[in-house]
């Protein structure tokens, strides 16, 4: 009689640690590097490829200018002990005129860069936000954080709760076929955040996050200098 009582608490037991299993709240966490996420996409590196195929006759008419100022400033230290005072002059002029348009240019050139930047930024986190929800809930996470920030709050993190690498390939492989129409964007799309990324060492448990540098793939044609 104790045997079968005893079997029966066990298994009414078991029952009630199953059912609690499946009504608990999630109580994973997780972090990402949203940016990277992003950038990390077919969708990313696409728009990076075409951001820089947009930027390309610019850069080539802004380095054409600044060719033709160095030019310039190399006549005029020619110049220095045989010109006439008038010829410096207006050499001096013809340089200072196209000094200050090139600045007026490349500022022009990176802010509508910088706009466009933006615009792809937001359509493909509006994306990349439904693909994270979606991971979330399938895997049982109540929070991931966003580390790509370097204001994160997040000091260290095992290595083990980065997800960056599997919501790119959830992305990826939930991303429309080419010639088909991309899903809308989320309307909570989050702004560029600042560059920044967690590092990993082998064999240890722990990541200091910490920022970096502008990352590699950045979607963004390289600044030209301002002439000097």
């Amino acid at each position: 009689m104790k045997n079968l009582v005893f079997l029966f608490c066990s298994v009414l037991l078991s029952a009630t640690v199953a059912a609690s299993a499946q009504t608990s709240a999630p109580t994973k966490v997780g972090i990402i590097n949203i940016q990277q996420a992003i950038i990390s996409t077919s969708d990313g590196q696409k728009a990076a490829k075409e951001l820089e195929e947009k930027s390309a006759p610019k850069k080539k008419d802004l380095e054409r200018l600044q060719a033709e100022i160095n030019a310039l400033r190399d006549q005029l230290n020619k110049m220095s002990s045989v010109g006439s005072e008038d010829q410096k002059r207006r050499l001096m002029g013809d340089i200072d005129a196209k000094t200050k348009s090139f600045n007026r240019q490349v500022e022009d050139a990176q802010a509508e860069l910088d706009q466009e930047q933006g615009r792809v930024l937001n359509e493909l986190g509006g994306r990349m936000l439904a693909v994270l929800d979606k991971y979330a809930k399938d895997n049982g996470y109540a929070v991931i954080l966003d580390v790509s920030s370097q204001q994160t709050p997040v000091l260290f993190a095992a290595n083990s709760i980065d997800v960056t690498r599997e919501v790119v390939d959830l992305y990826n492989k939930n991303a429309p076929a080419p010639g088909t129409a991309a899903p809308p964007a989320s309307s909570t799309a989050p702004a560029a955040p600042k560059p920044g990324t967690t590092t990993t060492t082998p064999g240890t448990t722990t990541t200091p996050v910490r920022p970096l540098g502008v990352p590699a793939a950045k979607p963004a044609a390289p600044k030209t200098a301002p002439a000097k």
